[in-house]
């Protein structure tokens, strides 16, 4: 279990007139997601991602942040990257801000041009402009570059908009993070050493999980607005019988439903199905069964809405272990687009007991890039725990 260390809260008085925020956006952020490459990093899996049509989400994320933060918009000042890393978001929302120069780096950034050393050298350039908080836009890959970069030289906060998001270091969506901001603006947020964690991409692509601990950064913590770094299942004989229970439930839910096909999720609670079906399914992946039988592996957002179109479908899902995320968190192609070809009502959440024990609160969450959708879809779900046995469990 990790001891976290706290710091002292940042004090009113000690401001030097204006808060002083880094901005750093890597734009492709969570490009690959929908398109099911499961992450973006790399040169090679960005060109495939567009090719597929991968969508640009890190913008839209950084703006909600910022429009969120409007109730301070006099009393800060950003320090970003003319372009796609920060300048066309604060220019855009009307933010005072300050733009800094840095050899070798276009000026302005544009999307598609832009790549992990130019994320380091402005983390790098930014240790120099004494700054109060340095926001980044990115998942754990990101993370990984800040910490490379600054250290614990200055705290940092992270704006969630990769695919994979383990690590502690962010906030729990764009609007928190300007919440926690607030509050760290006013003193009423302590700094905690958070976690930064990634995996090995091509291992995850091939349906294998290998996860480190990459460092720490200082960043500003809330319960409620922080997120909490990813919880691996325990291998335990407990919980994988606690899995298999579930599966059989599921399976004797199929039973009932010959017509029906279902789309299994991602995660080792959702695979125990297809091990009692004696079938194969992807770790990471979203797999489309008919009359219990896998049918078509691996599927992006627009391979599911092309195979589940005209067809009743019901939906498996998992919420990642200890951040308690439903959608939002690894399995993006499971888009608001598609929730709603589904139905909302033909969405089914498993998870063992254990997971539901470690739960941030005891509530699930949702981050679907949506914020209509998560309206819609937070609330009270059920949530099958056991064979038969259903909790009650709220979704915000």
């Amino acid at each position: 279990m990790q001891i976290f260390k706290f710091y002292p809260p940042l004090l009113l008085d000690e401001l030097k007139n204006m808060f002083r925020i880094g901005l750093i956006i890597n734009p492709i952020a969570g490009i690959g997601g929908a398109v099911g490459l499961k992450g973006s990093d790399g040169l090679e899996i960005l060109n495939q991602a567009r090719q597929r049509g991968g969508l640009i989400q890190a913008p839209n994320r950084t703006e909600e942040f910022l429009t969120e933060l409007k109730p301070i918009k006099d009393d800060i000042k950003f320090f970003t990257l003319k372009g796609v890393m920060g300048g066309n978001s604060v220019l855009k929302e009307g933010f005072n801000s300050e733009f800094i120069i840095i050899d070798g780096i276009p000026t302005p950034t544009k999307l598609f041009e832009t790549n992990s050393s130019f994320t380091k050298a402005a983390a790098k350039k930014m240790i120099e402009l004494n700054l109060d908080l340095l926001i980044f836009v990115g998942g754990d890959g990101t993370a990984r570059d800040i910490f490379e970069s600054v250290g614990s030289k200055i705290p940092c906060l992270g704006i969630p908009s990769g695919v994979k998001i383990h690590s502690s270091v962010f906030s729990v969506n764009p609007k928190a993070a300007a919440k926690l901001l607030i509050e760290y603006y006013n003193g009423h947020s302590h700094l905690r050493e958070s976690e930064i964690l990634d995996i090995d991409e091509s291992a995850f692509r091939d349906n294998r999980v290998v996860s480190k601990l990459y460092g720490y950064l200082l960043t500003p913590y809330l319960p409620t607005l922080s997120q909490p770094s990813k919880m691996e299942s325990p291998q335990t004989l407990e919980e994988k019988n606690n899995q298999m229970r579930i599966a059989d439930w599921i399976v004797k839910q199929m039973d009932n439903s010959e017509n029906d096909y279902y789309l299994l999720g991602p995660g080792t609670t959702v695979r125990a199905i297809a091990e009692v079906l004696n079938q194969e399914k992807t770790l990471l992946g979203v797999d489309l069964f008919f009359n219990k039988k896998c049918i078509v592996m691996d599927l992006n957002e627009q391979q599911i809405l092309e195979n589940i179109k005209n067809k009743q479908v019901k939906l498996i899902v998992t919420p990642i272990g200890a951040q308690g995320f439903v959608f939002g968190r690894g399995n993006l192609q499971l888009s608001p687009k598609v929730l709603l070809e589904i139905g909302l009502k033909n969405i089914n959440i498993i998870a063992t007991k254990f997971k539901i024990s470690s739960l941030p609160k005891g509530k699930l969450r949702i981050d679907s890039r949506d914020p209509s959708f998560d309206k819609k879809f937070s609330g009270l779900h059920r949530v099958l725990a056991d064979f038969g046995e259903i909790n009650i469990i709220e979704v915000i």
